[in-house]
C-alpha cells in the first residue's frame, strides 16, 4: 500500500467524535451502520468506493468484499477477527488491522467478576433482597462458596489468559493451572512463574474448581467443551466463558447444570448473540449471563477506537499499523 492524498473511508459503527474527526481530517469519510435500518442502504451503496473499512461487530463475507473491488485495509475496533473472511484477505491482498492489548485488563476484570459472582452467588442474593424476600439471615441453601485458594483453570494462556492468571494468584491466592498450545515462557510469567503450571488439558479439566474459557474461535475450539469435557470435571466445578460462544456446547452445558454434573456457569458470550428470548440461559438459575461486556467501560471502547483510527491512519500512509494482524499465519 502507498501513501496517497484522500482515500474514500466508510465507518461502519460508530466512533467518538474526535477520533471521527481525525479520520475526515485527511481522509473523506462515509458513516454508515449496517446494522442499523436506515443506514443499510447507505453502506452497500458506499462499497464500490470504499479504500478503507473501520467498524466491528458485522460479519464482512466475500459476497461484501466482491462489492468492494478498491479496498485495500479493514481497521477492525476489536482484538477478535472472527467477523472476517482471512484467507480471502490475505489472497486479495487487504491489509487487516486489530486492537490488541487495550483491553486486556478491562476484560479479565469482567471474567473475574463472573467467577466471583457464580461463586458467591451475588446476582441471585441482590434479587433476594431487592425483591423483599430477606426477611432474616440466610440459611445454608443459599449459601455460596469460597473464591480465594480454589484452582483456577485457564484454557487459553494468552494476554488476557495472563492478566486472569494475575488476580487469581497473586490477589486471591488461588493455585493457576493452564493448558495452551505451548507452554507460556518464563520470562512472561513473571512474578506469576512459581504460581501456575501448564498441565494437559483433561487434567485441567479434572483437576480445576473454575474452568475459565480464554480461547479463539477456530474448528478446532468449536464446542471444545462439550458432554465429555463436562463429564470430566470435578462435582461443584464453575464454568466461566469469556471468550466466545462457539467454545461451549450449549445443549451439553444446560444438561451439566441440570444434572448437577457442575455447580454453575458465568458467559459473558454465546453461541447467538443477542442471547434469544427463549434460551434457557437467560434464567437459568444456575447461570449468570451478561451481554457481551468483557470490554465495555467508557476508558477501553475510546482507547480502542482509538487504536483503530491510528491502525487504519498508519495504513493509508504505507506504514506498518501498530495492531496490524498477521494474515500470513492463515
Amino acid at each position: 500500500m502507498t501513501p496517497s492524498t484522500r482515500r474514500q473511508v466508510l465507518v461502519f459503527r460508530e466512533l467518538p467524535d474526535d477520533q471521527l474527526a481525525r479520520l475526515q481530517a485527511a481522509h473523506a469519510v462515509t458513516v454508515a451502520n449496517p446494522r442499523a435500518p436506515g443506514e443499510r442502504d447507505a453502506f452497500f451503496d458506499a462499497l464500490p468506493q470504499a479504500e478503507a473499512l473501520i467498524g466491528s461487530s458485522y460479519p464482512i463475507t466475500d459476497a461484501l468484499l466482491d462489492s468492494a473491488p478498491h479496498l485495500q485495509a479493514i481497521s477492525s475496533i476489536s482484538v477478535g477477527v472472527d467477523n472476517y473472511p482471512l484467507a480471502s484477505l490475505q489472497q486479495r491482498g487487504i491489509a487487516l488491522c486489530h486492537t490488541p492489548g487495550v483491553l486486556t485488563e478491562t476484560t479479565a476484570d469482567t471474567i473475574f467478576a463472573l467467577l466471583m459472582a457464580t461463586s458467591r452467588r451475588i446476582p441471585e442474593l441482590a434479587l433476594f433482597v431487592r425483591s423483599g424476600q430477606w426477611q432474616r439471615n440466610i440459611g445454608e441453601d443459599l449459601f455460596g462458596w469460597d473464591v480465594h485458594g480454589k484452582t483456577v483453570g485457564i484454557l487459553g494462556m494468552g494476554r488476557i489468559g495472563l492478566a486472569l492468571a494475575r488476580r487469581a494468584a497473586l490477589g486471591f491466592g488461588m493455585p493457576v493451572i493452564y493448558n495452551n498450545r505451548s507452554t507460556v515462557p518464563e520470562a512472561e510469567l513473571g512474578a506469576l512463574a512459581s504460581h501456575v503450571r501448564f498441565v494437559e488439558r483433561e487434567a485441567l479439566l479434572r483437576e480445576a474448581d473454575f474452568i475459565v474459557s480464554m480461547l479463539p474461535s477456530t474448528p478446532e475450539t468449536r464446542h471444545l467443551l462439550n458432554a465429555d469435557a463436562f463429564a470430566q470435571m470435578k462435582p461443584g466445578a464453575i464454568v466461566i466463558n469469556g471468550s466466545r460462544g462457539a467454545i461451549i456446547d450449549e445443549a451439553a452445558l444446560l444438561h451439566a447444570l441440570d444434572t448437577d454434573q457442575i455447580r454453575a456457569a458465568g458467559l459473558d458470550v454465546f453461541a447467538t448473540e443477542p442471547l434469544p428470548v427463549e434460551s434457557p440461559l437467560r434464567t437459568h438459575p444456575k447461570v449468570v449471563a451478561l451481554p457481551h461486556i468483557g470490554s465495555a467501560t467508557h476508558e477501553t471502547r475510546y482507547a480502542m477506537a482509538e487504536m483503530a483510527v491510528g491502525n487504519l491512519l498508519a495504513a493509508l500512509r504505507g506504514e506498518r499499523p501498530a495492531g496490524a494482524f498477521d494474515l500470513s499465519q492463515v
